[in-house]
């Protein structure tokens, strides 16, 4: 309960939801896997590091739980760096997934001599469009292996619902992260067609949809959510289903409970095959690429113009933002870092 209040604060969702959420994390031992999940990418940016002979070290903080951001900030000033360059696993533009984290850098950083910047937002870099791909094949292969007929899969992706107001502002300096996630689906799906030789348009036909809506229930926010898509599926003739969590990095709560328990058990109630892709993790494309942006961020800093890898047609995610880019539409003066 305190990390959930920690998550929800300001957002006025009160205790008797919380306990309803709660309950979720008593199914995976109690706890969030957010922090193991953040140790193992780590460890393989760690290592991916080393391999290009780069010796700056990694520091970890988060907004939610210990170890706090503000914590590893002062920790950072302590051990006698000045400059920090942040690496958030959240792939997209909007306030929850971008400018969030650059008010919480602010507030973290504010009372530190550090100069702070960041990575560009980085969900259409080829790096993790490719273990989505690599993740959406193995995830026909299990539907084969089941005994379904994988050319005729439906292609789910699914990312977290926002707020429909929230989705309006984070398309004011950007393309919109509604826009941002059909681009990468998009791309994904052609790559799979590509590779599998079967007709996207026909046996993978694609969706977006969306999961852990969280707000009041009159208050307008991004639709569908993957049950209702899924029983619409089920009665258009959808025989089997690749559920592809494009909107997120990694396997935490969103993921293992909207997806692998409560959508999984919708398609089981419907008969529809199930197989859900992996996310990003520490898939070694993902990881390779999250050094190519920080090495990319660092030739920014000395005045270079370096090659910004993006899928055709997508995007390049700003490293410093426009003031009016993605408002907290609650708080529009908040002070945030890494904007102009």
């Amino acid at each position: 309960m305190p990390f959930l209040r920690n998550v929800t604060r300001g957002r006025g969702i009160p205790d008797e939801r919380l306990e309803v959420v709660g309950e979720h994390y008593y199914l995976f031992g109690g706890r969030s896997p957010i922090n193991d999940q953040c140790r193992a990418l780590i460890a393989a940016l760690e290592k991916e590091f080393a391999d290009r002979g780069l010796e700056t070290p990694i520091y970890w903080g988060n907004r939610n739980w210990e170890p706090y951001l503000t914590d590893t900030l002062q920790q950072a000033g302590a051990d006698g760096h000045r400059r920090v360059l942040a690496i958030t696993t959240s792939a997209y533009p909007s306030y929850s997934s971008c400018r969030q984290y650059r008010e919480n850098l602010y507030d973290a950083g504010h009372d530190t001599s550090l100069s702070i910047d960041r990575i560009r937002q980085y969900a259409d870099h080829p790096g993790f469009v490719t273990a989505s791909v690599d993740a959406v094949r193995a995830g026909l292969a299990q539907l084969g292996a089941e005994g379904h007929d994988p050319a005729s899969a439906r292609l789910v992706y699914v990312t977290h619902s926002i707020p429909s107001p929230m989705a309006e502002a984070s398309a004011r300096a950007t393309r919109g992260y509604e826009s941002w996630h059909r681009a990468v689906a998009d791309e994904v799906t052609r790559q799979v067609a590509a590779a599998t030789g079967v007709d996207y348009a026909g046996g993978h036909d694609s969706d977006l949809v969306y999961c852990s809506r969280s707000g009041a229930p009159g208050q307008p926010w991004l639709e569908p959510d993957i049950n209702d898509r899924l029983r619409e599926s089920a009665a258009d003739g959808t025989k089997a289903v690749v559920v592809v969590p494009i909107g997120f990095i990694s396997d935490h709560m969103e993921v293992i409970y909207d997806l692998d328990t409560e959508a999984a058990e919708t398609a089981r109630e419907l008969g529809l095959g199930f197989a859900r892709a992996a996310t990003a993790g520490t898939h070694p494309a993902f990881v390779a690429a999250l050094v190519d942006l920080v090495e990319e961020r660092a030739a920014i800093a000395r005045g270079e113009q370096p090659e910004q890898a993006v899928i055709p047609g997508a995007e390049i995610g700003a490293v410093v933002c426009p003031v009016d880019c993605c408002l907290n539409l609650r708080q529009p003066d908040r002070p945030a870092l890494c904007q102009r």
